[in-house]
């Protein structure tokens, strides 16, 4: 007998896609665990239609794993659970064929349920699809976008030790300079960019315009705005694996790091979000020659007063601390603006019918799932609270001394997270439990290790 379904994905799409795939052999199966890193298995074609049957039992541990790998006991996930088979699902119209494969493989995305189908909450999907359904209960539906910043670099280091840019893979040159907005810089990546919009296009994602970014090999690429938030975050994670397996086959190693190269900028994660009303127009939509909606400030508001308290979600590594610094297009400050690049929350220029927010904190390193769920948790409190977000900042936010301080350091973003009744019901108790414990632990291990730059200050001077 066949189980139903609980994510409701239809055998038929699987079906479908082996006929219309004869030359597929084998598929990368993948759930994503509290650091958005996607594990799984490889399965082959024969496989496929048994997993929309029945699901596949894999381990309940996979989601109390840290960044490398790692059971952490603290999550509640491994032994306290007898480190049981749960069973995942199909993320239904996520199968899709892969770009560059040889054999020919694809890549299915898949969400974690307990054997009686009900939703495994320490899966950061769910996180955010607990908050999309709290949203519709106030007949809001969020749009959104993310953009992707990302590094490209040499898989060698320099004579100092230190990453590089890689080299153009048209004709192997190295620029070491910042190159903001070069097209010639684009051009010399060409054929990598290419091989990234075939893959995306197979993924059904639409990726857009490509720019190199504010440092020596960063470049950022922006996607479309899907109706559905939970599609921009699936695009998110898949983006990031496709420019990661298409630079390695030309050589090159794309790198998520929030801040690789100490003397330049870091790179982002910004999320673009709108709400539309139950009749699809644009809520935060001022009426013409008016000031903004109440429904835009109020998100605002909400952003801005739980932004301390979220910030482990934002920036969830030792890494990702080192981007925020004074006039580096990170956000130090939790306080929003027009038009200005500044701030935290930035109302972006442009006509009232596509009004938005966009939310500038996070780091590209960060789980877009939770970086997701935590806004739109943010936004719902502050419509129904109805929170002022203040006046506006204009000019230098970096300068401002408006609003709450967000936390200066990783540890005491992990402790603000930790106490956070907001974020517990932004992620969920199971998920809030199972993130912060894994922050605890990876916390643990990076202060428990030495730098070589506690060698080379202190080991012959001391």
């Amino acid at each position: 007998m066949t189980d139903p379904c609980p994510s409701g994905a239809a055998l038929s799409e699987a079906e479908a896609f082996l006929a219309t795939h004869p030359d597929v052999q084998a598929i990368d199966i993948l759930l994503h665990d509290s650091n958005g890193i996607g594990r799984g298995k490889i399965i082959r074609r024969h496989e496929l239609e048994s997993l929309y049957r029945s699901g596949r039992h894999l381990p309940i541990s996979i989601l109390g794993l840290d960044v490398v790998g790692e059971d952490v006991h603290e999550t509640g996930l491994i032994w306290d659970a007898g480190d049981g088979d749960l069973r995942a699902w199909p993320v239904p119209g996520s199968l899709v064929r892969q770009h560059g494969t040889d054999p020919a493989r694809a890549e299915l995305l898949l969400s974690q349920y307990h054997l009686d189908g009900t939703p495994m909450l320490s899966d950061p999907r769910h996180a955010l699809t607990r908050q999309v359904a709290a949203m519709a209960q106030l007949d809001l539906h969020p749009t959104a976008a993310f953009e992707l910043e990302f590094f490209l670099l040499d898989p060698e280091r320099d004579a100092q030790g230190r990453v590089q840019p890689a080299r153009d893979v048209l004709d192997g040159r190295r620029s070491t300079r910042t190159e903001v907005y070069s097209v010639d810089q684009l051009i010399g990546m060409q054929p990598l960019l290419d091989d990234i919009y075939a893959g995306a296009a197979l993924a059904g994602i639409t990726a857009e315009t490509v720019i190199s970014e504010y440092a020596p090999g960063q470049y950022e690429l922006t996607l479309r705005h899907r109706d559905n938030i939970l599609q921009a975050a699936d695009d998110l994670v898949r983006l990031k694996r496709i420019v990661r397996a298409q630079a390695r086959r030309r050589g090159v190693v794309a790198c998520f790091m929030a801040k690789p190269l100490a003397d330049f900028a870091g790179s982002g994660m910004h999320l673009h979000v709108s709400l539309r009303d139950g009749t699809g127009s644009n809520a935060m939509a001022e009426a013409e020659g008016a000031p903004f909606a109440d429904t835009l400030r109020h998100a605002i508001g909400g952003t801005l007063a739980t932004m301390a308290e979220s910030m482990l979600v934002f920036a969830p590594h030792a890494n990702s601390w080192r981007r925020f610094a004074d006039q580096s297009y990170a956000p130090v400050s939790p306080v929003w603006g027009v038009n200005n690049r500044s701030v935290a929350v930035r109302v972006p220029a442009g006509e009232r019918r596509a009004r938005r927010l966009e939310h500038r904190p996070a780091g590209v390193d960060a789980n877009p799932y939770l970086v997701a769920a935590t806004v739109l948790a943010a936004m719902r409190k502050g419509i129904t609270e109805r929170i002022d977000p203040g006046p506006e900042t204009t000019g230098n936010a970096y300068a401002s001394e408006a609003g709450a301080q967000i936390p200066r350091d990783w540890n005491a973003a992990i402790a603000a997270a930790s106490a956070s009744t907001f974020l517990k019901d932004a992620l969920g108790t199971e998920m809030h439990r199972t993130f912060t414990a894994v922050k605890a632990a990876e916390y643990a291990r990076v202060a428990r290790t030495i730098p070589d730059v506690d060698f080379e200050l202190y080991l012959h001077r001391v």
